[in-house]
């Protein structure tokens, strides 16, 4: 049978916090818009979304992927597609929606099929965490998929795995899902908020 994949993880643990109606999901990384769907089905049509990246081929793949689930009936939240960074996504969630964010996924690297010296940096994602933290209700997730084997990820990955064992226990639990005998395979890191 095996184990879930960690990009089904990540889903799976935002999912059991993002699926009551009207929830509010953050896609940290838009990239080929699979999270956002996933987030955009999980919340349903009286939820919200937003979906952050800085590369407008990102946000344009993810466009298309949601208006073809649209057009086969589906019923979705509503999408706001932020071009900027990660970073600055408390700017863009409305205040009154601080601390009230269900679930916010993290995909880190690079966009698949696109240009793989575009990627993720320690700086921005450490950055970007701090702000997710603060923006979500106690009990929501934090996910972040991180991708070692591709060159400057070893790094990020190492300091996304140091911030979350240094954010305090008090403040949130966090884990680690990984298959230990593949180091440079993609791995989870995820955070429920107290």
């Amino acid at each position: 049978m095996g184990f879930l994949s960690v990009l089904t993880m990540a889903q799976r643990w935002a999912a059991e916090r993002a699926s009551a109606p009207g929830s509010l999901a953050i896609d940290a990384t838009a990239g080929t818009g699979v999270d956002t769907l996933f987030l955009a089905r999980t919340v349903g049509p009286k939820g919200r979304v937003f979906a952050f990246d800085i590369q407008e081929a990102a946000l344009r793949r993810t466009r298309d992927r949601l208006a073809e689930a649209a057009a086969g009936d589906e019923a979705l939240a509503p999408v706001e597609l932020v071009h900027a960074g990660h970073e600055r996504m408390a700017e863009f969630v409305p205040a009154a929606s601080h601390g009230r964010v269900r679930a916010i996924m993290f995909n880190l690297g690079y966009l698949p099929g696109g240009d793989e010296n575009v990627i993720t940096r320690p700086d921005s994602t450490l950055a970007a965490l701090e702000a997710a933290l603060e923006l979500l209700a106690p009990g929501g997730a934090l996910t972040a998929v991180l991708y070692p084997g591709h060159p400057g990820g070893e790094t990020e990955a190492a300091a996304v795995e140091r911030w979350a064992s240094e954010v305090p226990g008090s403040r949130a639990q966090a884990v680690t899902y990984r298959f230990p005998q593949k180091p440079a395979a993609p791995y989870l890191v995820a955070l429920e908020k107290r």
